[in-house]
């Protein structure tokens, strides 16, 4: 996409006044961690979460990290021209994620959410994008103030906290937590 292409989409904030936002980006399968590395390595702040999963070979079980959502990284940019081009310039970045050409900010509740849910050494899965189900806010213990739609899976509390932008979800079990709604 060229600059001229994208300033005709820009909105009427000027450029030093851009705020830093969360942007997701769209990535090349299995070329997620590659991307991290990349644009880390050219000063953008990026966020790849990733989980603990067990890989199965012919010969052997092995326990790998493995991207929380598949295809997606996120980073931390204003969003200028010139930081849109060294995004989108990196090896394996197929775009950013929004509406049309113009990228979607992420809230920043919902990057700290999944941080703090990674932090907290809970064992995270990948969950199924949920548009319906109740809102709660978990009380107490590590997951203390994370909103999300609470979910029965046979029998057990599950707590699915989702990235609208991307609609990607995690689920982490709350059996034990108290839940209220938000």
């Amino acid at each position: 996409m060229s600059i001229a292409g994208y300033q005709a989409h820009q909105p009427t904030v000027p450029l030093f006044d851009r705020p830093v936002q969360w942007y997701a980006i769209h990535v090349r399968a299995r070329h997620e961690k590659k991307v991290a590395e990349e644009l880390t390595a050219k000063s953008i702040k990026t966020f790849l979460p990733l989980h603990w999963q067990v890989s199965q070979w012919s010969d052997r079980q092995k326990r790998v990290q493995v991207p929380l959502f598949p295809c997606y990284a996120f980073v931390n940019v204003p969003l200028t021209p010139e930081t849109h081009l060294a995004v989108v310039r990196a090896y394996g970045i197929l775009g950013f994620v929004g509406r049309g050409s113009e990228p979607t900010p992420i809230p920043e509740s919902e990057i700290d959410a999944i941080k703090q849910l990674l932090d907290g050494g809970l064992a995270v899965t990948p969950h199924a994008y949920c548009r319906i189900g109740q809102h709660v806010r978990v009380r107490g213990g590590a997951l203390d103030g994370i909103e999300g739609i609470l979910t029965g899976v046979v029998g057990n509390r599950r707590l699915v906290i989702s990235v609208e932008t991307v609609q990607r979800s995690v689920s982490v079990s709350v059996e034990g937590y108290q839940v209220e709604p938000a």
